[in-house]
Parts: C-alpha cells; sequence; structure tokens
C-alpha cells in the first residue's frame, strides 16, 4: 500500500463532505485522515466503534471509513446496530483479514463498498467518490419527489410570471440578478400568484449554488406537530434543511411557521448549525435560505405571530413582486406567452385575442395575479376562445366603465357559485389561497 498522500492538490474533492475514519491502527487513522483532509470539509477520528458511536451522537456524517477488526465491537456488528436503528450514512469497509462470505455479509447488511488491505489510494478515493456520489444523488432525488408531491395538482404561474417589459419588472429581473450573486439571505414579498417561488428559483439559478438543490417548502401547509421534525430532522431521519446542503431552501409563507420552529429557524441563520429534534448533533448548516410571504411582516411581528428577531434576520435583502395590477401593459405579452407554453400540452388550437379583448383584460383587477391570468387562459385554450365571461359573468363584452373593485366582487362570487359555495376550491381556481379569499369576503362584510 502506498501510505504517502500525494503532496499536489487534490483534484477531486468533496468539500462540503464529513468523513469519520475508525481504526485501531494509528498509522492508517493519521494516512486515511491525511488523505481525505484536504478533499472534505471535517475528517474526524476514532479508535474503535465505541468512540465513533460517541461522534455520531454529536454530529451527522455524510460517510464513516470502518474497519473490520476493531477492540470491543468489530465493524460488522456495529454497522449491523446502526442500520437496524435506521441510520443510512454511507460505509465503507476495510479489512486486512477477510474472506468471500465476509464480504458478502457486510454488504447484505448495508455496506456501500469493502476493500481489502493493503490498498492504494486510488482505490479508496474512488470508494469515497462512489459513496458521496450516491449519497448526493440519495438526496436530490428526495428532494425530486418531494417536489412533484407537493406541486401535483397546485396551479403553475410558469416562467412567464417573471417576463415583461414594463418598469416594474425590468427592476425586479434586475435585483434578482444583483442578489443572485451574494449569499445574504432574500426576503421576498408580494400577493399570491406574483411568482416568488420563480423569483426564488430565479435567485438560486443565478447564484454559485446552481448546481446544489433547490427545496422548496411551503409553511402553511406543514402540520404544526410536525413542521420541526420535518424541517431540521429526528432521530436517524434527516430534515429538509440537510437535503438543502450546499443549495438554497425556500420557505414560502414563512410566518405560518409555529413560534418554536422559529427559534430554531433563528439559531440556523444565526449560529450556521442544526440540531434535529431530540438530538445532541450540531450539523454544519452549509445553505442559502429565502423566505417569502404575501402578508405584511412587520404587522405579524406586531401580532405577535412572527418573531421579531427572525423578521430582522430575514430582513437582508427585500425584494417585492409587484401584483398584476400595477403592470397590466404586459397583460398581451404573458397571454401570448401562456398560449405558446399551454396549447401543446393541451393539444389545442392556439387563440389569439383581439385588441378589443386585450382592452377587456387590462380592466380587470386580477387578484390571483399572474397564476390566475394563466388559469383563464388554460381555460380558454379548452374552450376553443377566450372565457371572458369567466371575469365579468353576464356581460357579453367589457363594460366601458365599470368599479374594479365590482368587476372582482363579480367575478369571485361567480367562481365560487359555480363549485357550490366551496371556497377552498374557488381559491385554487381564482389562483389564492383560501386565507385571502376569506379576507376578500371580511373586507366586503366591512364596507
Amino acid at each position: 500500500m502506498n501510505n504517502k498522500p500525494p503532496a499536489t492538490p487534490p483534484s477531486i474533492a468533496w468539500p462540503g463532505s464529513a468523513v469519520l475514519v475508525i481504526d485501531d491502527e494509528e498509522g492508517m487513522r493519521n494516512f486515511l485522515a491525511k488523505t481525505l483532509a484536504p478533499r472534505c470539509a471535517q475528517v474526524l477520528t476514532a479508535a474503535s466503534a465505541e468512540d465513533g458511536e460517541a461522534l455520531l451522537r454529536q454530529q451527522r456524517f455524510d460517510l464513516i471509513v470502518l474497519d473490520i477488526s476493531l477492540p470491543g465491537r468489530s465493524g460488522l456488528a456495529w454497522l449491523r446496530e446502526l442500520r437496524t436503528a435506521g441510520n443510512t450514512c454511507e460505509v465503507i469497509l476495510i479489512t486486512a483479514f477477510a474472506d468471500l462470505d465476509t464480504a458478502i455479509e457486510a454488504l447484505r447488511i448495508g455496506a456501500s463498498d469493502f476493500i481489502l488491505k493493503p490498498f492504494r489510494t486510488t482505490q479508496l478515493l474512488n470508494a469515497v467518490k462512489h459513496c458521496l456520489e450516491r449519497a448526493r444523488l440519495t438526496r436530490e432525488n428526495f428532494v425530486l419527489k418531494r417536489t412533484l408531491q407537493t406541486e401535483l395538482g397546485r396551479p403553475q404561474p410558469g416562467p412567464a410570471s417573471l417576463r415583461g417589459q414594463s418598469p416594474q419588472m425590468q427592476l425586479l429581473r434586475e435585483s434578482l440578478a444583483r442578489a443572485a450573486l451574494v449569499d445574504s439571505t432574500v426576503l421576498l414579498s408580494g400577493e399570491s400568484g406574483t411568482g416568488k417561488e420563480l423569483a426564488a428559483q430565479a435567485l438560486h439559478h443565478g447564484s454559485a449554488r446552481s448546481r446544489a438543490p433547490f427545496v422548496p417548502v411551503n409553511c402553511a401547509l406543514m402540520s404544526p406537530e410536525g413542521v420541526e421534525a420535518e424541517l431540521f430532522g429526528h432521530g436517524t431521519r434527516d430534515g429538509l434543511l440537510f437535503y438543502a446542503q450546499g443549495g438554497t431552501l425556500f420557505l414560502d409563507e414563512v410566518s405560518e411557521l409555529p413560534l418554536a420552529a422559529q427559534g430554531k429557524l433563528l439559531r440556523v441563520l444565526e449560529e450556521r448549525q442544526i440540531r434535529p429534534v431530540g438530538s445532541e448533533q450540531q450539523i454544519a448548516a452549509d445553505l442559502r435560505i429565502i423566505a417569502a410571504s404575501n402578508r405584511n411582516l412587520a404587522g405579524e411581528v406586531a401580532a405577535g405571530r412572527l418573531r421579531k428577531d427572525l423578521y430582522y434576520r430575514l430582513l437582508v435583502v427585500e425584494l417585492r413582486l409587484p401584483a398584476l395590477r400595477e403592470h397590466k401593459q404586459d397583460i398581451p405579452l404573458l397571454v401570448e406567452h401562456f398560449v405558446a407554453e399551454l396549447a401543446p400540452r393541451l393539444s389545442a388550437d392556439p387563440i389569439t385575442p383581439s385588441p378589443e379583448q386585450l382592452a377587456y383584460l387590462q380592466q380587470y383587477d386580477w387578484p390571483g395575479n399572474v397564476r390566475e391570468l394563466r388559469n383563464l387562459v388554460e381555460r380558454s385554450l379548452i374552450l376553443g376562445s377566450l372565457n371572458l365571461s369567466a371575469l365579468y359573468p353576464a356581460m357579453e363584452s367589457a363594460p366601458a366603465t365599470t368599479d374594479l373593485q365590482t368587476l372582482e366582487r363579480q367575478h369571485i362570487l361567480a367562481v365560487l357559485g359555480s363549485v357550490q359555495g366551496d371556497k377552498a376550491q374557488a381559491a385554487r381556481l381564482l389562483g389564492i389561497s383560501k386565507r385571502t379569499l376569506e379576507r376578500r369576503f371580511a373586507d366586503w362584510a366591512a364596507q
């Protein structure tokens, strides 16, 4: 075995990874540590399974390099205990004495790889590379599956949400491009349907973290009882902050987090450490957090629903997404884009609104913003013509002069009537949250 690590800077590196080396031979521990330390964020060593177990209680590791022959518990016995407890960490077993039965048993109980001593440095590095790549793919697959499950059935605004030639949209795109270049926390504000998640994606893809995961979380949809475990992890179950390591965690409707979870999030932002629920572990947090809300967060602080210290910690960079009624000149471009995007997907003939119809659309106040406009275009493609009556019930053409609040109220009531008063379904069709819909009714009752 070549025990001398290369003197030149490593060409293979895993800067975000933590590795635990367990071997009772001091020379082997030192060699493994010196080989891996320049390539990983952290390498810790232990001389026994018991010492390794104590380190594992304190923090999370991406990989364990484990000798089979150890004093006390053997490497095989400890690996079996880890897997029984649900620990899925990648493990490379190494040994100087093994036969085929031992190798088969090691792989059967959950070893990621098996290396015989003496081995070459390249053998070790290739095994480490494959294990850490597999761990990365596992995290990305988890994020992808969760995102697909979350988005299933939810109206999507489409990439056109951040398009437009209006001064408001040009300023927004310029601000996003500048904010993407730094790693600061960003707070996105704006009404439902304005495209806050798309803005978060733009920040992520324009940043140095673009190759790592983008993990979107809708805080309003999480169970208050399980939110801490889902975000920060619990026992052997990794939390969403861990799956966002190296990348971006997007917390939509952040003020909906329970106060206890807000406190834990504040510690992540301040200390850059993640502590799973009920655990002594401290996991280094290498991620960017982007938060969003359609509420007035200063008002949420005053009402006691949002921690003041968390609010100011999130308020490093604030970007506001304009409501569609503030840049109605972009409506023709948005309609054109949605038609081009949706018609092939629906196997429908494209529609071309007339200037009069576009003017009609520009009179409307769009409480559901761009998401509502996209929904209208989708319905219109299915019906074969622009569905103007969906906005103005019982009206055959655009009114010459009509109060916009009255038109909005007529539209909302018509949609609510079409679903037999089901406010949750009406909110989905309108592209707004049920809470926003309830506020509209409260406002009308107060008038």
